[in-house]
This record gives structure tokens, C-alpha cells and sequence, in this order.
């Protein structure tokens, strides 16, 4: 091994020097074995290492530069082959990288929520596979950008991505050119980001992953389809959904099928009227008096204890029942309507039990924020978007390879402490050769 490292806070290491990196070397041999493919075992050690170095670029040519530094090409040559142009499996590395995770995960706890996410990185140019002018998280905004869709588990402390794929516009999927000359599988077509996580979603189910309620942000659970899914797998939910979206009010339901007199045919499915009709979670937040809020803390921010105002009534959603023959079941409606606040700002609908807490769906519904924690290190620390190739194969395996090295950390911050983070690392590495102009560098021509 080239270099020695340790993670913040982590005392066993000094009483025991070597045994992470045995570790570490270990969890490598057992991903590379997943690869299935000898002449990769090595490429793909050096890839994650590299991943794993300090450094302000993780692209391949930097990581080649600072793992050989007097063999700079060649070591070049064979990071960019395997994660560019090598058909190891995507899918193969990430389920042993969520069976070599999860155990030291779940000795700190059961896992308690799926998440479903997704993240943008911005590009330019048209080149690069699925860029589009779209919805970019990053910024908040639409932009040139691409898109992936993540499903992760989570336990009380720690998180990992174990589903990753790239969405695909529609004037990608159909642009036979483009969809060619980005190595785009024939057997991909264009699906939604909602299809993409449902798909991911049982792809977890079949392969045992522990069960848990799934959770996400109102661009998922806004979508009846979505949540009637998810309730089919047997998984409860804990989703936003927008202020627009209607339900009946506490103790009401759509209006029984019309009865009819005499001959004819008597009716079968549910009815509203001017006078019965489901309202908005807005107007029904709204409407609620000042005894329904109640003050909840979920857990510790950055400088205090984070703390809101919330309500949690049990309704009927209103979707499309008035061509069903029974009223949908009663969910939870989770409000939140911060101090000072001119209006409420978030909304959930959830299929916990009756007896659920408030407290215990407010600490449920805000746990996604541990995927912004995983977002946030994955690209600053370990460079998710920092592939500067523009084909389907290498965004993948490059967003395969760095989940991989971020595992390694979780599972370490799992073995030993919550606080470890990946902004701590200490790795050590060789300083780049003198001439050494990486790509993106200012001091070179060349572009990225």
C-alpha cells in the first residue's frame, strides 16, 4: 500500500497501526472479486485509492499523478480503461459494497429508512450522456445539467447509496445518434425519475435488503402512483407532497355511490357535490387552531438543537376517488408551519400506524437530510462529479467506484465513531511531478 491514513477521532488507531489499512485492503480485494475479472483486481485498488487521496480533482489523470507519480501514463491508461471502457458490472459492485457495509452499518443500529433522492452536477455542452437543460438541485434551478437518481438506507448515524443511475431526457432516449455515440444499452428507454426509483426500490425488495419506510421529497410523493407502489411492496412511507395536493378533512370521506330509484342500474362509485369537496393540505393547514401546533426537536444541528412547529392530523387522500368504489385508507398528514413563518412551508403524508407519535414522525420525516450529508461529501470529498468523460458506461462506473470508497468510510465511521467524517481524512500522498499540468489546471491549454 503506498500511503497511510487515519479518520478523525479515532484513537483505536494508534494502539493498533496497520489494522485499518488491512481493513481497507481487504474490503478492495473483496470488490474486486465482485469485478470478476483479474486484470481489474489492481485498476480498480488504485481507482478507489485515489478516490480516497487528497486532492482538489478526483478525475482520472490527477488520481494517476498522485498515485505514480514517476509512472504517470501508464497508470493513466489503466484507470481511464477500467472505469471508461471495462464491462464489469455496476450493479454486481455495489451489492458487495452494501454486503460488506451494512453489517458494520447495523452495529450501531437497525436500518430505519430507504431514501429516495436525486442529484444534479452541471455541464456544458451537449455531449456528455443525458445533459439537458432541466431542474438542477445544485443550484436550484433549471440548467445545463445531468441527473441521477439514488436509492440509500440509512441507520440512525450513518447512510450508503446502494442503487445509482443516470436519467435519461426523452430527447436523449430518442436520439439514436447521440444515444450511440454516448454507449447508451439498447435496453435503456426513456423513464421517469419515479419509474427510475421504483424500479430501484424493488430491485431492493427481491434482493432482501432489511425493510424500512421509505422516505422522499415531494417531487416523488406528490405522485399518487408513486406512493400506491410503494404501499403494494408492503413498505410504509413517510413522502412530501405539495400545498396543492387535496385531502378530506379529519372524520369525512367522498359521498356513497348514488342510489338509484326504480329501474336502472344503481351506482357504484363515489361522489362529491358543491357542498362536499376535499380541500388542500394549504387551506387545511390553515385552518387548523393554534392548540393543533405543537413545538417538536428531532435532533442536533451544527450550532443548536433544530426545532419546529408542527401538526399531524389523519385524513383520506382526495386523489381520483371519485372513480373508486371505496374511499382511499387513512394516512397521516404531517405539517410544518415554523414560528414566524407567514404560511406553512412543508407538508407529508405518511401510512404509519394510528398510534404514531408526533415525534415520531417529525424525527422520521426530517431524516433525509443524512442524503444531503452523503451528497455533500460525495462530491466534495471524493469527487462524484468530477468524471470528465461523456459516456453512459464511465458516469456509471465512476459513480459506482466512488460509492464504493465512500462505504469504506461509513463503514469505518461506523466501527467507530459517529463523528468521524470524510472532510478528515489524513491521507498521505507523493507530491505530483514538477511538470505535471493536470487537466482544469490554470496554468495549462489543455481543457477539461
Amino acid at each position: 500500500m503506498l500511503f497511510q491514513y487515519t479518520l478523525g477521532g479515532m484513537s483505536a488507531f494508534s494502539s493498533a497501526p496497520g489494522a485499518q489499512q488491512r481493513r481497507f485492503a481487504a474490503y478492495l480485494d473483496s470488490l474486486a472479486r465482485a469485478a470478476k475479472h483479474a486484470d481489474r483486481v489492481e485498476p480498480l485498488k488504485s481507482y478507489c485509492t485515489g478516490l480516497l487521496l487528497p486532492g482538489e480533482r478526483k478525475s482520472v489523470e490527477p488520481m494517476a499523478a498522485r498515485l505514480a507519480p514517476d509512472d504517470v501514463r501508464q497508470t493513466h491508461q489503466s484507470l481511464h480503461h477500467l472505469v471508461a471502457h471495462a464491462p464489469w458490472s455496476d450493479e454486481a459492485l455495489l451489492q458487495q459494497v452494501r454486503q460488506s457495509v451494512l453489517a458494520a452499518m447495523e452495529q450501531n443500529g437497525p436500518v430505519i429508512a430507504w431514501i429516495v433522492d436525486d442529484t444534479g452536477f452541471l455541464k456544458k455542452g451537449t455531449h456528455s450522456v443525458g445533459v439537458a437543460r432541466q431542474y438542477c438541485g445544485q443550484v436550484g434551478k433549471q440548467d445545463n445539467c445531468q441527473v441521477a437518481v439514488s436509492l440509500s438506507i440509512t441507520t440512525e448515524q450513518a447512510s450508503l447509496p446502494i442503487a445509482w443511475r443516470l436519467y435519461l431526457p426523452e430527447t436523449w432516449a430518442e436520439d439514436e445518434e447521440r444515444r450511440e455515440a454516448a454507449g447508451v444499452p439498447k435496453q435503456i428507454r426513456f423513464q421517469t425519475k419515479l419509474a427510475i426509483a421504483l424500479e430501484q426500490i424493488r430491485k431492493a425488495v427481491r434482493d432482501g435488503v432489511p425493510r424500512a419506510p421509505v422516505l422522499a421529497d415531494a417531487a416523488y410523493g406528490d405522485n399518487y402512483d408513486f406512493r400506491a407502489a410503494i404501499t403494494d411492496l408492503g413498505l410504509p412511507y413517510v413522502v412530501g407532497v405539495r400545498e396543492r395536493t387535496t385531502v378530506w378533512e379529519p372524520g369525512e370521506t367522498p359521498l356513497p355511490a348514488k342510489q338509484q330509484q326504480g329501474r336502472g342500474r344503481p351506482g357504484t362509485r363515489l361522489r362529491r357535490d358543491r357542498q362536499h369537496q376535499p380541500v388542500s393540505v394549504k387551506q387545511l393547514a390553515e385552518s387548523l387552531a393554534r392548540k393543533e401546533w405543537k413545538t417538536v426537536s428531532w435532533r442536533e444541528g451544527t450550532k443548536k438543537r433544530l426545532r419546529s412547529r408542527f401538526a399531524a392530523l389523519r385524513v383520506r387522500p382526495a386523489h381520483r376517488d371519485e372513480r373508486r368504489k371505496q374511499p382511499h385508507g387513512e394516512e397521516w398528514l404531517l405539517i410544518e408551519w415554523p414560528a414566524g413563518e407567514r404560511e406553512p412551508t412543508k407538508y407529508w403524508l405518511s401510512t404509519f400506524f394510528s398510534d404514531t407519535t408526533l415525534r415520531e414522525l417529525v424525527k422520521t420525516a426530517k431524516h433525509r437530510w443524512i442524503i444531503e450529508r452523503d451528497y455533500e461529501e460525495l462530491k466534495q470529498e471524493l469527487g462524484l462529479g468530477h468524471y470528465e468523460g461523456r459516456g453512459w458506461r464511465g458516469f456509471h462506473h465512476h459513480a459506482t467506484l466512488c460509492i464504493a470508497a465512500y462505504g469504506f468510510l461509513v463503514a469505518e465511521r461506523s466501527r467507530f465513531s459517529p463523528s468521524a467524517r470524510a472532510d478528515r481524512l489524513e491521507l498521505r500522498a507523493p507530491e505530483f511531478p514538477t511538470e505535471f499540468k493536470p487537466r482544469g489546471s490554470p496554468h495549462t491549454r489543455r481543457t477539461s
